[in-house]
């Protein structure tokens, strides 16, 4: 039988075997048109273990971003959850609090803009991290009148006091009707994303980051946010997924050994009708190979016996001359049991 068709057969297969590579890791990506690969996660804070000390260098809160003419400040992570604790989020329910990854507080409220996400997102050159399923949206009528508190300075205090009371009763309304709609209609509600655009620092120190707030839309349902960190200039090389040269190597040695052994069995045993070990392809040449190993074996062991510590033979036992007659006969029995001995000792450890 002919098997050199068969291998280069499958050999074919061996490039798709290489090319399936396991999915990259959280918070991380390549890419190929400049041969980079990402890894955020360096600037993911992560909470302290139970009784562990906080390190000087350790950070024990999440990000911060001022939100200047908004009139609050957020709070986010970059692919994990925020590391402050959240009793409740308006319009989220209480087992998905755990996931918020960005939120503001805004009278007294929580409002979630993102949950958390781990996939990294290259938009031509700019590298993203986009969070979504946040709070429902504000309706239009709350959001003109968040504007123009900010926007109108010259009205009179007693008109801004009378504003704040109905923009009060109005922001308790809109809160009561997000979580109504949440809870009724959770997937028809427009809910508040994230999106983060990630650039390269060289000039801060691993681990660090410098975020700032960019601006959000005008229904105040998206918010975007600049990040620059060391993490987001990226490292040349293949992502630590895949298979290497020495991996396809390796494929491609396994299928030959594979194809050598199972057809030589095959040809063996239904052309030459053999049994047992004779079965396996060139099973004569196997088998003196193994006889040679076997014997440097047994070589270097003795070899490496004689090398030891051993005794160079026995004295005369108390009372091995009993019986005898004479001493000089007892003394010379005892001498050719001694050399008898050293003689069987010489050729045990031969």
């Amino acid at each position: 039988m002919r098997f050199t068709s068969i291998l280069p057969t499958l050999l074919l297969f061996t490039p798709s075997l290489a090319a399936d590579s396991k999915p990259l890791l959280p918070c991380t990506i390549y890419r190929t048109e400049t041969n980079a690969y990402y890894d955020i996660s360096p600037i993911a804070v992560q909470p302290l273990v139970d009784h562990k000390k906080a390190h000087k260098d350790d950070r024990t809160e999440s990000w911060h971003a001022r939100g200047y003419d908004t009139g609050t400040n957020f709070t986010l992570n970059f692919c994990a959850p925020v590391i402050e604790r959240i009793g409740e989020a308006v319009g989220i329910k209480e087992s998905l609090v755990k996931n918020i990854s960005a939120f503001y507080t805004w009278k007294e409220e929580v409002y979630s803009i993102g949950q958390v996400s781990t996939e990294l997102v290259f938009r031509g050159r700019e590298l993203s991290l986009n969070y979504t399923n946040g709070s429902p949206c504000d309706s239009p009528s709350t959001h003109d009148k968040r504007k123009l508190k900010h926007g109108n300075d010259d009205d009179d205090d007693h008109d801004d006091k009378d504003k704040d009371d109905d923009d009060k009763d109005k922001d308790d309304d809109d809160r009561k009707s997000h979580k109504d709609k949440s809870s009724k209609h959770g997937d028809d509600v427009r809910r508040k994303s994230t999106l983060i655009s990630l650039a390269c620092d060289p000039n801060l120190p691993s681990g660090k980051a410098h975020v700032s707030f960019v601006g959000s839309s005008p229904d105040q349902c998206t918010y975007f946010f600049r990040a620059k960190t060391m993490a987001a200039c990226g490292g040349v090389g293949e992502p630590p997924t895949g298979l290497g040269a020495g991996g396809v190597f390796g494929v491609i040695l396994i299928i030959f050994l594979a194809v050598y052994l199972l057809g030589g069995i095959a040809y063996q045993r239904t052309v030459m009708h053999q049994r047992g070990w004779r079965q396996l392809p060139n099973y004569n040449v196997w088998a003196s190979i193994f006889s040679i190993l076997k014997d440097i074996i047994i070589i270097l062991t003795s070899s490496c016996a004689r090398l030891l510590p051993r005794r160079h033979g026995y004295n005369q036992l108390p009372g091995s001359g009993r019986g005898s007659r004479g001493g000089g006969g007892g003394g010379g029995r005892a001498d050719d049991e001694n050399r008898l001995i050293d003689q069987l000792d010489e050729e045990w450890d031969d």
